[in-house]
C-alpha cells in the first residue's frame, strides 16, 4: 500500500504552534529541480515533517526524507540506484534578516507568506543530499578500469629510435662518420 500524498503546502506557523506532524509521499516526476539531476524521474520520496517550537519560542520543522534515486554513474555513465536519507531541523523565519539572527546550529527555512511549500522543502533537502560524484562499486561497474590502463612500454632498440636521425645534424657528427 502506497503512503498518502504529501500536502503541497501548509500554514507552517500554525502547524508549529499545534505541534503537527505531516507525512506522505511525493512522486519524483513532480519535482523538476531534483529531476534534472537524476537519470530517471521514476520513483517516490517519503517525507515526514514534525512541526514544533523550541525553548526560544521559534517555529521549527524537522524534515525526514528518504528515497531511492536513479543517478548516473560517473565511471560508466549508466544509471545506478542511490538510496538517500536526510534528517534536518530548520527554523521557520519570515525574512533574510530574521534568518541572519538565528544561532549557527539552526538553518533557516524562509517562508514569507502563511503557506510554506512542503514539496519545495523536501526537494531542497534531497538536492543537498545527492553526492556530487556517484559511481558503482568497482566490481559492479560495467566499465572495466583495466581498459584504461596502458600496457607497460617496452624499451625501443637503437634502430627504432626516431631521434637517431638528429645525431647526424650535430656539428662534427658527419665528420666522425666519414
Amino acid at each position: 500500500m502506497s503512503p498518502e500524498p504529501l500536502l503541497t503546502s501548509l500554514d507552517v506557523r500554525k502547524a508549529a504552534a499545534r505541534g503537527s506532524v505531516v507525512s506522505g509521499a511525493v512522486e519524483l516526476a513532480k519535482l523538476p529541480r531534483l529531476r534534472e539531476l537524476l537519470a530517471s524521474g521514476e520513483g517516490e520520496i517519503e517525507a515526514q515533517c514534525h512541526f514544533g517550537r523550541d525553548e526560544e519560542n521559534r517555529s521549527l520543522v524537522t524534515v525526514k526524507v528518504s528515497a531511492r534515486l536513479m543517478v548516473t554513474c560517473q565511471r560508466c555513465l549508466e544509471p545506478m540506484p542511490l538510496d538517500v536519507a536526510s534528517e534536518n531541523t530548520l527554523a521557520i523565519v519570515g525574512s533574510d534578516e530574521t534568518a541572519r539572527q538565528l544561532p549557527a546550529t539552526l538553518d533557516p527555512w524562509i517562508v514569507e507568506e502563511e503557506q510554506g511549500a512542503l514539496w519545495g522543502l523536501v526537494e531542497d533537502e534531497l538536492i543537498l543530499e545527492i553526492p556530487v560524484v556517484a559511481y558503482h562499486e568497482t566490481d559492479d561497474c560495467k566499465q572495466l578500469l583495466d581498459a584504461y590502463r596502458q600496457p607497460p612500454e617496452t624499451p625501443e632498440s637503437d634502430g627504432d629510435n626516431p631521434f637517431k636521425v638528429l645525431e647526424q645534424l650535430k656539428p662534427g657528427a658527419t665528420q666522425q662518420e666519414n
